[in-house]
């Protein structure tokens, strides 16, 4: 019978359910003597299915440091682990503090100005937006591993919230039964989010590829910066759909009457502004402060420009009032019953899973930069937990801010102090200052939103996919369409089909290579990416890519 070598060394019998057999004997080649490997004990199927069950979800497993320790030591072990503050606090000192109270008032001034501005994404009052880097860091400052990350509402979330809130209500026609629903949205992603994480079920978020997110997060950009046209070019109609082709229609059918010049001047201005010091930031990352101030001092600015000239009687649209004082309680406005349960539980499952994707991704990119390792089960029962307390506190949904977080870490952050920093000082503005806001203008908040939302546009990372798998490609491209085609949920759907596809074609239709000896080695490689390997006369050496399953096993027998 025909044998094939693997790569690994060992000779398998070409026949493929021979393999299967629980009576098959493989001889393992090693140094040209052949070995018989024997069968492992057998187990009973209990022993079996816990043993799956063990190294699927608890490979690492967590409880080994509790073995053999007294009651006190396990119980305090066990509260660091839920509340790593415990842990990293004893040991924080005045110099740690300079860092944070340094960073966490850099990326207050950042925050601010986008709160407002994302709040208005999502179709809620400004202070929701405030209300909700309030309270979220805090219990994130408490339970969340990742030093660097900075928490608060983000662009792609707020958008995808208030499209899918306002399918269902009129945020301008019922305001209070909107907010209820985004209330009960954000419950139930902090539900979604920690149960993932405390089921340890985070693996599953993997399943959306990086390729997909790519696409997804530009299209969202791109979606997001068409629909601050609004505000940007002082439109008072506009169309409530997502889509390029609605909002471009929407946008060249008010060009005669609904345009406001004031406000291009304004709008047009402050982009400008911020994207130089944006740029200035990014040339030379000593100034990164630059670009981090730049919102607050546009928003000041033109706050002050519009009050002297009352440009708001000249048809500039302005915030008007921000509610004064800090959080309501909103436990009693969460639908836990009736009609809307349902709806909320949807689209919080959905707004909780593209959140918790983006803070992972952030919270593991800073941690490779700082060379430190972040747990992802602790992070997402830590996310969840800072949700489900956001949502009766008057937040809705909040996660890892990348602009906000990479301000955080260039302006020497130590720990998570940063965030509580950020928090006292959103307390503050809220019990203080919040009047001072009544004439901003809304263009100067689309500003801040598109030089923002400019950043998640990330064309070389495209172009990478594009060189090393077009397949991968595809799904970075339908995701993109999908999202400023059709709409942000759509493209979601899509980006996660094609990731599921690829997942199922390399499954059932593994990549095979032949294999050759390279000259003067015991070592097989590739013979179409080493042309110097040369062929085994008399055995043909193949290398799957893959594990053999029921699902490819004929076509490897082909192969």
């Amino acid at each position: 019978m025909p044998r094939v070598v693997s790569d690994g060394g060992e000779s398998i019998d070409t026949d493929v359910a021979s393999r299967t057999s629980s009576h098959r004997r493989v001889d393992s080649v090693q140094h040209g003597h052949g070995y018989e490997v024997g069968v492992p004990p057998k187990k009973s199927l209990f022993a079996e299915f816990s043993d799956a069950v063990k190294e699927t979800f608890f490979a690492d497993d967590p409880l080994r440091q509790y073995k053999d320790l007294p009651r006190s030591k396990k119980i305090w072990l066990g509260l660091q682990q839920v509340f790593p503050v415990l842990g990293w606090g004893r040991n924080y000192s005045l110099g740690k503090f300079k860092g944070d109270l340094i960073a966490g008032l850099t990326i207050a001034s950042l925050c601010i100005p986008q709160d407002i501005g994302y709040s208005k994404l999502a179709n809620l009052p400004p202070q929701v937006g405030l209300y909700s880097s309030f309270v979220p860091p805090l219990i994130y400052a408490a339970m969340g591993s990742s030093r660097d990350i900075a928490i608060g509402p983000v662009a792609v979330v707020s958008l995808l919230l208030g499209t899918l809130l306002q399918n269902e209500i009129d945020p301008n026609t019922h305001p209070l039964e909107y907010r209820r629903l985004a209330f009960t949205a954000t419950f139930f992603a902090g539900i979604t989010q920690a149960a993932l994480g405390f089921f340890r079920l985070g693996f599953i978020i993997e399943f959306l590829s990086h390729a997909a997110i790519v696409g997804f997060m530009a299209g969202a950009a791109i979606t997001i910066a068409l629909q601050q046209l609004k505000g940007f070019l002082g439109i008072a109609h506009f169309t409530k759909k997502s889509d390029i082709v609605s909002v471009m229609e929407s946008v060249w059918g008010n060009v005669h009457h609904g345009w406001n010049w004031q406000t291009i001047l304004i709008g047009a201005s402050f982009l400008a502004f911020l994207l130089v010091a944006k740029y200035i930031g990014k040339k030379n990352k000593k100034l990164f402060w630059v670009s981090a101030i730049a919102p607050l001092i546009s928003v000041i600015i033109s706050t002050f420009f519009v009050y002297i000239t009352r440009a708001d009687k000249h048809g500039v649209s302005i915030v008007k009032n921000i509610k004064k004082g800090i959080n309501p309680p909103s436990a009693s406005l969460i639908y836990f019953s009736g009609p809307y349960l349902g709806t909320g539980f949807r689209i919080g499952a959905v707004a909780g899973m593209v959140g918790l994707t983006e803070a992972i991704a952030i919270g593991r990119t800073f941690a490779a930069l700082k060379d430190y390792q972040i747990d992802g089960n602790k992070e997402m029962v830590a996310l969840g937990t800072m949700n489900i307390v956001g949502s009766m506190t008057s937040c809705y949904v909040a996660t890892g801010s990348f602009s906000r977080s990479a301000v955080n870490y260039m302006a020497g952050c130590e720990t998570a102090v940063s965030n509580v920093v950020m928090s006292i000082v959103v307390m503050l503005t809220l019990l203080l200052i919040t009047p001072l806001f009544k004439y901003t203008p809304n263009a100067i908040l689309s500003s801040i939103i598109i030089s923002a939302v400019l950043g998640l546009i990330d064309y070389k990372s495209a172009y990478l996919i594009w060189k090393v798998d077009k397949l991968d490609f595809v799904a970075c491209l339908g995701a993109f369409i999908g999202v400023i085609f059709s709409s942000v949920e759509y493209g979601l759907l899509i980006a996660v089909a094609i990731s599921f596809a690829k997942i199922l074609l390399q499954v059932t239709r593994p990549r095979t290579a032949l294999l050759g000896n390279l000259p003067r080695t015991t070592i097989y490689r590739n013979v179409e990416q080493y042309p110097d390997a040369t062929k085994v006369p008399g055995v043909l050496i193949v290398r799957v890519d893959s594990a053999i399953y029921f699902t490819n096993s004929n076509y490897v027998k082909e192969r």
